[in-house]
């Protein structure tokens, strides 16, 4: 039985023991109730104390129940694609009966609690540890360019590296250019491309325009903005016919440039795209005065595939944990309601303009069954599923990335 693996004794003194519970803990008052049958598994928590029990009445406590089964999945060492995390898991069996705001504020703590219960409490780590000399420098260079958009002066940042075919990248909803940067170290990579790496306006290090009280208004990025960005970033440095690749909402950026400027791009690959992402967007607990921001940052974990290396799961989280909380709300609006190419993707002329289509298995958002559709209904067009992989190819696990991405960039490099 999944749930019986530890008792509640062991399960607490396992949590008390383990500094993220305690930190993503903090200030609880109630408990975590686990169930199936029944099985009961259960923990009190008094003040961010943890100790082993069933809670007393309702208020502060958070319930989830599933069958057998679905613990099993969600509990092995290495879950299955959408038993990866609690959020997915959601939608394949596991209830929760909870209020969303308290849920949202303590998501982490329960998120860890469950890994707890897998083998070797969820913390094995498979990468090789990053090390660079003292003293080091990293390859990319960043710099500031003064972009006219929309009639306003829009100070973008990007960083860039190597030589050859100018390289577009765009960084996911919500978050900025430094999800590229384990791609600048590859020389299989510079020694044939020129990577530019942007932040989008509002995201990162490019901060919102002096000219307009953008504080008082709602951020909400729309297609011609966004699609104009690339656009006046290529003119402003001189790109002659570059490729482009996006993530996520990069990602369905990517075939929308395909789409409606297949003359200024040789190339786009369009990492977990999609010809319309069917989804409200809707989390009770993003950008509320009682949630941090935090909140965000685990939500995007669960969407990383179980065997990234922890560091890099973690660096994926902290990523959009450190963003302006407007700026993922915003992003949304483009990436689950207006983006919708379903009805003119056969448009898409892939003579003009290459088409690559990379879905990781475990994303649940720009699902494998997405980006396999966009490519059936695009002529010409490639996909591959990258197994293991979650959302964030490029950041959660870029050794594995580059297995599926350096035959793509040799064909645009030999075309």
């Amino acid at each position: 039985m999944s749930l019986t693996l530890l008792d509640n004794n062991e399960w607490a003194l396992s949590c008390a023991n383990d500094g993220e519970f305690r930190i993503a803990s903090r200030f609880w008052n109630g408990g975590l109730v686990l169930e199936t049958g029944d099985v009961i598994l259960a923990i009190q928590l008094n003040n961010g104390q943890v100790s082993a029990g069933v809670p007393a009445g309702t208020e502060g406590v958070i319930r989830y129940a599933a069958p057998e089964e679905v613990w099993s999945k969600l509990l092995a060492a290495t879950p299955p694609p959408y038993f990866n995390d609690i959020e997915p898991a959601n939608a394949m069996g596991l209830r929760v009966d909870a209020d969303p705001i308290l849920h949202a504020q303590y998501y982490g703590a329960v998120k860890r609690a469950v890994e707890l219960l897998r083998p070797e409490g969820g913390s094995v780590d498979y990468m090789r540890h990053e090390a660079a000399a003292p003293g080091s420098f990293d390859t990319p260079t960043g710099r500031y360019l003064h972009l006219d958009l929309n009639g306003h002066d829009y100070r973008i940042y990007f960083e860039e590296a190597g030589q050859g075919i100018p390289l577009l990248l765009q960084h996911t909803a919500g978050a900025h250019g430094s999800q590229w940067r384990h791609l600048f170290q590859y020389s299989d990579i510079t020694d044939r491309f020129r990577l530019i790496a942007y932040d989008l306006p509002f995201h990162g290090k490019s901060l919102p325009p002096t000219q307009m009280t953008w504080w008082g208004e709602e951020y909400r990025l729309d297609g011609d903005f966004l699609r104009a960005i690339p656009l006046a970033l290529s003119e402003a440095l001189g790109l002659d016919n570059p490729a482009f690749m996006g993530c996520s909402v990069g990602g369905l950026l990517a075939l929308d440039l395909a789409l409606h400027h297949p003359d200024r791009f040789r190339a786009v690959i369009s990492l977990e795209g999609a010809l319309h992402i069917n989804s409200s967007g809707e989390f009770p607990g993003l950008w509320h005065p009682a949630v941090g921001n935090e909140y965000k940052g685990l939500l995007m974990e669960s969407l990383v595939g179980p065997e990234a290396p922890v560091a890099y799961r973690k660096e994926t989280a902290f990523v959009y944990a450190s963003g302006w909380p407007p700026a993922f709300i915003g992003d949304l609006h483009y990436y689950a309601r207006e983006f919708d190419l379903s009805q003119r993707a056969g448009e898409i002329d892939t003579d003009q303009v290459a088409v690559h289509i990379l879905s990781g298995e475990y994303d649940y958002s720009g699902t494998p069954a997405l980006g396999k559709a966009a490519h059936e209904a695009i002529a010409g067009s490639t996909w591959q599923l990258m197994e293991g992989m979650g959302h964030f190819p490029m950041t959660e696990n870029p050794e594995r990335f580059l297995h599926y991405l350096l035959p793509l960039l040799d064909r645009i490099a030999a075309a």
